[in-house]
């Protein structure tokens, strides 16, 4: 549904490594960096737009997708190795749905960074 969301930072370096680091296990990647800031993406068609503002702006949150729910618990490690708050450890939201699995993480700005897969039961791999 969405192109592209744009989101301005405080400090860049900090937020740009963070986001970098913390999205890598749903497939982020740099699509370009300018004057204005860095545009990632995992798909080539959405992206999420981080611009220096040098000022801290009011929270959002961003939830996004991931293809399993190990690359969700991967965010989770990731983003706190980087810096990030617990907001959420990685489980299912029965609030939400059965199969609602997310992990949430507050970021240098104060921003609410949700990464969730929807996966049901029968979805899972087989663990023996």
């Amino acid at each position: 549904m969405f192109d592209h969301i744009v989101f301005g930072v405080s400090d860049y370096e900090e937020s740009k490594s963070f986001f970098l680091k913390s999205l890598k296990p749903i497939g982020i990647v740099v699509v370009d960096e300018g004057p204005l800031g860095i545009e990632l993406s995992t798909d080539g068609k959405s992206s999420l737009c981080i611009r220096r503002n040098g000022e801290k702006t009011t929270p959002l949150h961003i939830a996004l997708v991931a293809e399993n729910r190990h690359q969700v618990d991967e965010f989770y490690q990731a983003a706190l190795a980087s810096g990030g708050k617990d907001n959420g450890a990685p489980g299912i939201r029965p609030e939400y749905s059965s199969h609602y699995y997310a992990a949430f993480i507050i970021g240098p700005d104060g921003h609410n960074i949700e990464v969730v897969c929807h996966e049901n039961e029968s979805q899972l791999p087989d663990r023996e």
